[in-house]
């Protein structure tokens, strides 16, 4: 597993776990991030948000959030 941060553009992964607090968990469940998710990456620049494809809409996290996204 890796952090959701250390992901490069075009690849696909899937959600394993998000570490952090019950708030962190809690947005994030909010904004339809949940164990299992097929996630693609977007944009992913040296600075600024990461871009995801998730379901049928895109999502941009900044990098805070996604140091906290496991994924494999």
């Amino acid at each position: 597993m890796r952090k959701l941060s250390q992901v490069n553009a075009g690849d696909e992964v899937v959600l394993m776990d998000i570490l952090g607090g019950r708030c962190v968990r809690s947005k994030l469940f909010n904004m339809g991030l949940t164990p299992g998710l097929r996630l693609k990456i977007i944009t992913k620049n040296t600075s600024g948000p990461i871009v995801l494809k998730v379901r049928d809409f895109r999502l941009a996290l900044g990098r805070g959030m996604a140091e906290k996204i496991m994924v494999k």
